[in-house]
């Protein structure tokens, strides 16, 4: 296992960015402090060719702008709320409309925009980096100041393992989530609609036109929603208005990380696993890619990538029947996700 850092940029407030890659010999990914962006993410192919499987960029600049959210840690709340509001201890709280009328992943200025402090760590079973910050009271418009630690770490199994931890000195709503899209073709493989997806998800977050959830949960039998057994991701996207955006309840299986979804490219014979602690999955099938300039001039087009954002159930501090999304505090918030990768001969 082995950790490199190189310099990556300097903001516009003369803090210098970092850049880390981790590596196991199969596989390698790398990140960034800013934002905790993961850049890269370098897979074999079925015949051993390695190539680049995440939408990005090449340079900090282009991350300093990323509208689309590539790569990146998104908190405090992930996902939408409705308003951009929530009430919470008989005080309702304004956030940052960026959504139209409602928030969407805690603002424009978003943990995506922020440096953390960043330290590697090495140890039998995995390398990585753990990310560090504090967020104050009133930032984005949430209460209560946060400690956070993220950690991202690749194991010899070929395994990235993401583990959030958070405490809080006054109650608030946290979800914190992964923006990284997948291609699991390559670099210049224009779209993810012949990649085979299964959700282990039997009940799915209906959403309005403005996809805010309008209530309750849903059983995917008979919709296009139905990823139980595996399909094309475009196969049912023209029964989707606009394309898949949407909340998946995963299907628990005990106290750990349960499976969450795999996707498979049979072009390349790449594979990725995900497993998970958190109570939804937000699949996102890159419909507003518009052509955004990333890696090597690659034009990123509508459905270039796609996401898997585990996460609370969206809107969930202004809906009663989900899941409280609220952290008290003397309580921790800790969750993790595993990305496991294999490459099919």
């Amino acid at each position: 296992m082995k950790i490199k850092r190189r310099r990556f940029g300097t903001l516009a407030t003369g803090q210098r960015a970092d850049l880390y890659t981790v590596s196991n010999g199969n596989m390698s990914f790398s990140a960034t402090n800013f934002g905790c962006i993961i850049t890269s993410v370098l897979l074999p192919n079925r015949i051993g060719t390695l190539d680049d499987v995440v939408l990005g960029f090449s340079t900090l600049d282009g991350y300093i702008r990323n509208d689309p959210y590539f790569g990146c840690l998104v908190g405090r709340y992930a996902n939408r709320i409705a308003g951009a509001k929530f009430m919470l201890g008989g005080k309702t709280l304004q956030l940052e409309a960026n959504d139209g009328p409602n928030c969407l992943h805690s603002g424009r200025n978003g943990y995506h925009k922020m440096l953390w402090d960043a330290e590697p760590f090495k140890n039998t079973r995995e390398a990585g980096i753990t990310f560090r910050r504090t967020s104050p009271s009133g930032e984005q418009g949430f209460p209560g100041t946060v400690d956070l630690r993220v950690t991202y770490s690749l194991t010899s199994e070929n395994d990235i393992i993401i583990r959030y931890m958070a405490k809080t000195d006054e109650a608030t709503p946290i979800s914190l989530t992964n923006h990284t899209y997948f291609n699991l073709g390559g670099t210049f493989s224009p779209h993810i609609l012949d990649h085979e997806l299964q959700l282990f998800a039997d009940r799915y977050v209906p959403v309005d036109s403005k996809a805010i959830p309008s209530g309750g949960l849903l059983d995917v039998a008979g919709t296009p929603f139905d990823f139980r057994a595996p399909k094309a991701i475009g196969r049912d996207m023209e029964k989707v208005p606009g394309g898949f955006d949407h909340n998946w309840e995963i299907n628990r299986s005990g106290e750990g990380p349960s499976p969450v979804a795999e996707v498979r490219d049979p072009q390349t014979g790449r594979r990725l696993s995900v497993w998970s602690t958190q109570p939804g999955v937000q699949f996102y099938s890159g419909n507003f890619l518009n052509g955004t300039l990333g890696k090597l001039g690659v034009s990123y087009g509508k459905h270039s990538g796609f996401c898997l954002e585990t996460q609370e159930f969206p809107d969930a501090p202004n809906q009663a029947d989900f899941p409280s999304s609220i952290l008290l505090p003397g309580d921790r918030y800790s969750e993790q996700t595993i990305w496991h990768f294999d490459f099919e001969s």
